[in-house]
């Protein structure tokens, strides 16, 4: 099992660099759309690339990012013109069975707009938080930006530490999982101040609106 983990580990490194940045741009759109393909073999083995002087960091980070808006968008415009019944009916087809699609519509409803930002950090859902944006028509800019964020820090994360840790595989795995577990406490925490914050907003409103109807 080991073995053949280091032989994929070896293809993907060698796979990005023979593909260079264009390759990025493409792996990370098919990170981002429907096909499962983690980022976890592609942004290290670029950070790697990157401490041996093959590639420049910076511009690997941002064709991350924009592979993984592409790929965001597509899941976005599919939602809008096919709708939610279509998902629901054959979505196990395209890697996204009715309830990993229940679950990722339930945590867009909850959190709204910042739920693009933080569903972009957390796995499983980060491939699928674009299609309850679409089908709820989110503004395209703001959908964007938070689209970005999110994928900017993630791709960040991970080609920074394919760059420190170099060859070695096994730092590699360990600070994915430890900043995944950190991304998740972070969005627990994001999440709960954005509610709370909502909350507030709202108890104020009500509470000014009251106070023009009595006046």
């Amino acid at each position: 099992m080991v073995a053949l983990l280091e032989q994929a580990v070896e293809w993907s490194v060698q796979l990005v660099n023979f593909l260079g940045y264009p390759g990025i741009i493409f792996l990370m759109f098919l990170e981002s759309s429907f096909i499962p393909f983690p980022s976890e073999l592609v942004m290290p083995q670029a950070g790697i690339l990157a401490a041996r002087g093959q590639m420049n960091i910076v511009v690997a980070i941002v064709m991350g990012v924009l592979g993984s808006w592409l790929g965001a968008l597509v899941n976005y415009f599919l939602a809008l013109r096919l709708g939610r019944p279509f998902f629901l009916r054959y979505g196990k087809y395209l890697f996204c069975p009715p309830e990993t699609f229940a679950k990722v519509e339930r945590f867009f409803n909850r959190h709204g707009e910042i739920g693009t930002f933080t569903g972009r950090l957390v796995p499983v859902i980060r491939q699928y938080i674009s299609l309850p944006a679409g089908l709820a028509r989110m503004n395209m800019a703001r959908f964007l930006l938070f689209t970005g964020l999110g994928s900017g820090l993630w791709v960040t994360i991970l080609a920074v530490i394919g760059k420190i840790a170099g060859e070695n595989q096994a730092l590699i795995r360990e600070y994915s999982r430890k900043w995944t577990l950190w991304l998740l406490a972070g969005c627990v925490l994001l999440v709960a101040l954005y509610a709370w914050w909502y909350r507030r907003r709202r108890t104020r409103h009500a509470a000014t609106a009251s106070g023009q109807l009595s006046a």
